[in-house]
């Protein structure tokens, strides 16, 4: 299993919901790669942004173990005989993957390198944009970027070197009736699973994946995980 973050702030029990993953971490490490999320950073550095729900300091004293201890990671990647996946929270940016990792041409080497950026605390793994300043920023870190202004505008005019799946945000709205409509001018290029809230862009050389279902307070009907079969690296 591979979360890709916001584990917490996405329903009414986060503290719950951070115990239940401490004991997957603890006793099952091997078969839960927890990966970081905007709003578990949002306690592991000063605060960047107000949310109405705060987890408990015996909470945030857990979150920042997962962290200190490696046990919380910002990528993964997937493997598969037909495709190589990146997982982040928020995917990478065109020019996050140039210009801060070099141009990694395999995932599970992008997976080294974010990792490593991860370990040395560096500021552009934190980097934001739109989302939280107003204004697009195309090397938004991967705990941020945003879709439509920082990640398509970017991969649009150069070859993914490998395909990539995401949480964050998403172009479809899954809430009300437009659930399944995405944005006028890409429809081409989306394909939507609306039993699995899954969302896939179909680019030059990938995809980009949403399997974010948009819980809230309450979750969301009918969705499922995304599925692989292939080799895992989460370091």
């Amino acid at each position: 299993m591979v979360q890709v973050g916001d584990l917490i702030h996405r329903g009414p029990h986060s503290a719950q919901v951070v115990d239940l993953v401490d004991r997957y971490l603890t006793t099952q490490p091997a078969q839960w790669i927890q990966l970081i999320g905007n709003h578990e950073a949002n306690y592991l550095q000063p605060p960047v942004f107000a949310w109405p729900e705060s987890l408990s300091r015996r909470h945030i004293r857990i979150v920042n173990r997962w962290w200190r201890k490696g046990t919380m990671a910002v990528a993964a990647a997937v493997d598969a005989s037909y495709e190589s996946f990146l997982i982040t929270h928020a995917r990478i940016t065109a020019e996050f993957w140039a210009s801060v990792l070099g141009g990694p041409l395999t995932a599970a080497e992008a997976v080294r390198r974010i990792n490593d950026l991860a370990n040395a605390n560096a500021d552009a793994v934190f980097c934001a944009g739109v989302m939280l300043h107003g204004t697009s920023a195309p090397d938004a870190g991967p705990l941020w970027a945003d879709t439509m202004t920082e990640l398509l505008p970017g991969w649009a005019d150069r070859q993914m070197p490998f395909s990539q799946i995401h949480g964050h945000n998403a172009l479809t709205p899954w809430r009300g009736d437009d659930s399944t409509v995405p944005p006028a001018g890409i429809e081409a290029l989306v394909t939507i699973d609306a039993d699995a809230k899954h969302e896939s862009v179909h680019l030059a050389g990938g995809r980009l994946i949403g399997i974010d279902p948009d819980h809230r307070d309450t979750p969301t009907s009918r969705w499922r995980a995304f599925e692989l079969i292939g080799t895992v690296t989460a370091r």
